[in-house]
């Protein structure tokens, strides 16, 4: 009699997995008849996604345990260029000791902060974090160059990207770099070797000005018009302290600059008034945002990084419920551009969140920054005072700005600030 119950329970638990799926198959079919959601849950086709490369080719890296190779979306068509010295194995293992020599630096830096305050020891602290940078310096060049000879270079030589731009061209060559896996980690954008010399050094920097996506269809969907009525009002947040964090003394100086360029088209949350709740609430209002805070990073959950705002961490899982209709935003963080270890193929960094959710533009950072240097780079990003921000322009003044502190900057400080967008 037992076993006689089970089999009716196990047939009872069949049958109705296979209605569910019947109720599933019919609503994905109600879905589909209505305008607009003729492909629900199905990938796009073709000839949707060849626009993404309509102002500049797209290299999609896809990286296997089998092999590796380039898709290139160019003229209206898609061309795969093998990467033979491009492994599985080896991306892991770059990228590995890339998070663990800067999640050391990151350390040492809070080491020497807390000892400069009264901890003790400030001497030890500063040798440790020299040493701890020199480290990185080491290891992020070795990594840049790995990056060109296996990934960019092959890339640009077959689009024929090969020599530096003239400097009086009216605007640089652009393309899209869409990694996966782990490779998504890494900075494409700044691959090469920056010691060479000569007129057309090896390096993206100097042959093209690079974005990224996070998908085809990302790209495609940034580039749809603006709604008319979007109001080009600038929302700023700015958190120089919170909790136990060092502080950002440069978040007021970013703060001032904004207001002066923005006089009249602004708003403002700074210190205790941005709050999670608050930021989240006014953030679909505004057409552009810039953020300036700690920020946020969980490499083995990524959806709960986010920004420190005053009360809180607003996530990437908050930030992704809401749909804005945003042309840019400028995030002044730690880490906004870096996703977790083990969803490495899922798009879920602060960046590519806001990117998602309908913000045309958005520059964040690879990891832990200096904060006068993005204030340095916000500067230059927004322009002169006196001219109207062009947020299309942003990503060709960020390149700007990153060549010229390449030549008198560690490749810690310029290399972590990336563009997504069209």
């Amino acid at each position: 009699m037992t076993e006689f119950s089970e089999e009716q329970d196990v047939s009872r638990l069949v049958d109705r997995r296979m209605a569910l799926t019947r109720e599933w198959d019919a609503l994905v079919r109600q879905v589909r008849k209505l305008p607009g959601f003729e492909d629900f849950l199905r990938p796009p086709p073709l000839e949707k996604l060849l626009p993404a490369a309509a102002h500049g080719p797209v290299a999609v890296i896809n990286v296997s345990r089998w092999r590796c190779d380039a898709l290139l979306v160019v003229d209206g068509d898609v061309r795969v260029r093998e990467l033979p010295d491009l492994n599985a194995a080896d991306v892991e293992k770059m990228t590995t000791a890339y998070l663990n020599v800067l999640d050391t630096v990151s350390q040492r830096w809070r080491d020497w902060w807390r000892a400069k305050q009264g901890a003790g020891g400030l001497e030890a602290a500063e040798e440790e974090l020299s040493a701890a940078e020199d480290r990185a310096e080491k290891m992020l060049r070795a990594i840049l160059r790995w990056l060109w000879r296996a990934v960019t270079e092959p890339v640009l030589k077959d689009l024929g990207f090969t020599t530096t731009p003239d400097d009086d061209v009216p605007a640089w060559p652009r393309m899209w770099w869409c990694p996966t896996g782990l490779l998504t980690m890494l900075p494409l954008h700044a691959a090469g070797d920056h010691l060479a010399d000569g007129p057309h050094r090896p390096t993206v920097l100097d042959r093209v000005v690079s974005s990224y996506t996070p998908t085809l269809r990302a790209l495609v969907q940034a580039r749809a018009p603006l709604p008319e009525d979007a109001s080009p009002e600038l929302l700023i947040v700015t958190v120089p302290q919170v909790g136990e964090e060092p502080p950002l003394p440069e978040a007021a100086a970013e703060r001032a600059m904004l207001e002066r360029r923005f006089a009249g088209r602004h708003r403002v949350l700074d210190g205790p008034d941005a709050t999670v709740d608050e930021v989240a609430r006014l953030l679909p209002a505004y057409r552009w945002a810039h953020l300036s805070c700690h920020g946020n990073q969980v490499l083995d959950d990524p959806s709960r990084g986010g920004l420190r705002l005053a009360d809180d961490v607003l996530t990437i899982a908050r930030l992704s419920a809401k749909q804005h209709q945003g042309e840019f935003a400028f995030l002044s963080a730690c880490k906004t551009a870096t996703g977790g270890v083990g969803l490495a193929d899922e798009a879920i960094t602060l960046a590519a969140a806001l990117h998602y959710t309908g913000y045309r533009h958005v520059i964040g950072t690879l990891w832990t920054v200096n904060a006068a240097i993005a204030a340095e780079i916000a500067d230059a990003v927004y322009g002169q005072e006196g001219r109207p921000f062009e947020p299309g322009g942003a990503v060709f003044a960020l390149h700007a700005v990153l060549r010229r502190l390449r030549e008198t900057e560690r490749l810690s400080v310029w290399t972590p600030f990336v563009h997504l967008g069209p």
